[in-house]
């Protein structure tokens, strides 16, 4: 058995390979760029490396200096994780090359599946089902329109080399297949360095069904069931779950044979997986059909939605390939393996859903994750989140008896995420989870398009996360040196039973919700209502703007606390909503603003003044 390993990657994936390892007792190097010298995997390892500065193309990309990492540190083996080198051929064969145990499979098998026109001919001679296309040698404009012509639209465009959904373009009419093939070739010669393509039929109502397969040296190969990974964006995977919705046993066992068929044609070692797109009205009663299930492309490496299979088969797939990489042959027989339950997992990104899923880069000030389920996280509070890596926070993971209890499992896993000021898309996968279409298992990989607009949340708070926001203040108050009554702030108006409120500019007497709910108050914003996964900023008192003081202008102190900046001078000229002032309470900063334009005709505040509740801190007369 393997006694020490070096992984190759970082983050969750880390992470999750050091969890075994530490069972195992195998001691576990970890490599870190710059941006990573404080990570989760480098402080759970037993040692770490630096392999460079922040770039992946100048760390984790570096076969060379993880190879260096690996001899340095005394490693035996190396483990790749997925992404970055993990099916890189030539980094596993310079690995082996050094002395060490590539955990992984054969070189020679990783070049046989890259690149998918030669992938797919294997396939058909290994008796393997393919989608109807064109993948022949003859890359001319002419002869591929031709193809496509012959294929009949819609057809998809896919470059040979790669993935991730770079260079495919889907055309559905003759007139834009020029504009698509050179649009594909440019995107696929700058992302792989190939600008090769094949032509596929489009299947249109498609699912994405794969197979998670393993293999051993000594000549054997099972599989373990299947994963429906259909609920895509941009061809990203958002939601997995095992076994996949809709599969008759009959059909099961068609599709499995066929990804051990494909495993064997490579003379395959270790965890890999078989990926199929099957036609999701070819069965009946929103079934699949063996029929219509067919080969895209084989994965070979560990995938990211792994854990599902290892929920339902009870199997744990990172110590499978310690074993099998150390020359033990696979632990269980394919009769051995079972399903158990129903498992669905949720990739939590640091995207903005409201703005285009933008990235969300930059410090977890607040970070709690549901401990309900499975999570799998390389990162906790005040961690970063940098812009030079993928921006998955974590995955979460459900198991239960059967597929409802499973979705209603992650659901609460989601709803109950609170991360702050990094945005993340919980609310989006807790209403992904939540709509109709997919509790009833209708769905392909168009379902997060074709109801995109439903799965965005607003960004607006409703009269509930009000409610909650003024509950967080409450109970933070009454917590504090403060006495609870002092968190009904007035500015020169009378003591009210609400919670001063404030949310973008506007402010309001709110009446706190009747039960602790999930919120907090939290660094300088105050209060940050999480609800089904969405976070809220709210400020915790109002800004200058009660009835008093839009009446007669004099901006009151709504708390004990301390003025630490000032921003204008008496006599200044300011406009409706200028900061005035800030004071820090409650450890969080207060911006007070004016109440209307102005001028500033009296300014006792002071930089660095203790004041008290009611102070009179400024004054603002009306413009004429």
């Amino acid at each position: 058995m393997i006694q020490s390993l070096l992984i190759a990657n970082r983050g969750e994936i880390a992470c999750r390979i050091i969890r075994t390892t530490n069972a195992m007792n195998i001691r576990t190097i970890a490599v870190y760029s710059d941006a990573d010298a404080g990570a989760l995997h480098v402080q759970q390892a037993d040692d770490a490396v630096r392999i460079g500065p922040p770039p992946a193309a100048e760390s984790y990309l570096r076969g060379e200096a993880i190879i260096a990492a690996a001899k340095s540190s005394g490693a035996e083996a190396i483990h790749p994780g997925y992404g970055f080198l993990s099916e890189n051929s030539e980094f596993a064969q310079a690995v082996i090359d050094a002395g060490l145990i590539w955990v992984g499979p054969k070189p020679d098998s990783i070049r046989a599946m890259g690149l998918k026109d030669a992938a797919k001919q294997l396939m058909r001679d290994a008796g393997v089902p393919v989608t109807p296309g064109y993948d022949g040698t003859d890359q001319s404009p002419e002869r591929l329109a031709q193809e496509a012509e012959q294929i009949g639209y819609p057809v998809l465009i896919k470059a040979v080399a790669g993935g991730g959904g770079k260079g495919m373009r889907k055309v559905d009419r003759a007139s834009d297949f020029a504009a698509s093939l050179e649009s594909c070739r440019r995107e696929a010669q700058a992302s792989f360095g190939n600008d090769h393509v094949l032509l596929e039929k489009w299947i249109t109502s498609p699912r994405h069904i794969e197979v998670q397969i393993f293999g051993d040296s000594h000549g054997n190969a099972v599989h373990l069931f299947e994963r429906d990974c259909s609920l895509q964006r941009r061809h990203q995977k958002v939601i997995e779950e095992a076994p996949a919705p809709g599969m008759d046993a009959a059909t099961r066992e068609q599709l499995c044979a066929a990804a051990v068929r494909a495993a064997k044609a490579v003379d395959y070692v270790g965890a890999g997986t078989v990926e199929f797109i099957a036609d999701g009205n070819a069965g009946t009663d929103g079934g699949l059909s063996a029929d219509n299930i067919f080969f895209m492309e084989m994965n070979t490496r560990l995938q990211v939605e792994h854990p599902v299979t290892e929920e339902i088969t009870r199997v744990d797939l990172v110590e499978w390939q310690l074993r099998v990489a150390s020359g033990e042959p696979i632990p269980l027989a394919q009769d051995d393996l079972t399903i158990r339950g129903h498992a669905i997992e949720a990739r939590l990104y640091a995207e903005d859903p409201s703005s285009g899923f933008l990235p969300s880069t930059g410090r977890l000030d607040h970070f709690h994750l549901s401990e309900s389920g499975r999570v799998e996280t390389g990162v906790a509070q005040t961690h970063a989140i940098s812009p030079h890596y993928d921006p998955m926070i974590a995955k979460l993971i459900y198991h239960a008896d059967t597929r409802e209890q499973a979705v209603d499992g992650l659901q609460k896993m989601v709803a109950e995420t609170q991360i702050w000021p990094v945005k993340t898309n919980a609310a989006f996968l807790a209403r992904a989870l939540d709509h109709p279409d997919f509790r009833s298992a209708n769905l392909d990989t168009g379902f997060i398009a074709a109801h995109e607009d439903a799965l965005i949340p607003s960004t607006e708070p409703n009269d509930q996360h009000w409610r909650i926001a003024a509950r967080a203040i409450q109970d933070h108050s009454a917590g504090g040196a403060e006495p609870k009554g002092l968190m009904g702030f007035r500015l020169n108006a009378p003591t009210e039973t609400g919670i001063w409120v404030g949310y973008d500019g506007e402010f309001r007497s709110v009446e706190p919700a009747g039960q602790a709910a999930l919120a907090s108050v939290t660094g300088d914003r105050g209060p940050i209502t999480f609800d089904s996964g969405q976070a809220i900023a709210f400020d915790a008192v109002a800004r200058g703007t009660g009835q008093g003081a839009i009446g007669d202008g004099a901006i009151l102190a709504p708390m004990p606390g301390k003025i630490i900046a000032v921003d204008v001078a008496a006599g200044d000229s300011v406009e409706e909503g200028q900061r005035l002032l800030v004071m820090e309470a409650m450890k969080m900063e207060h911006t007070l603003t004016a109440p209307f334009t102005g001028i500033v005709t009296d300014l006792p505040a002071q930089q660095g003044a203790q004041v008290q509740v009611d102070t009179l801190l400024a004054r603002i007369e009306p413009a004429e």
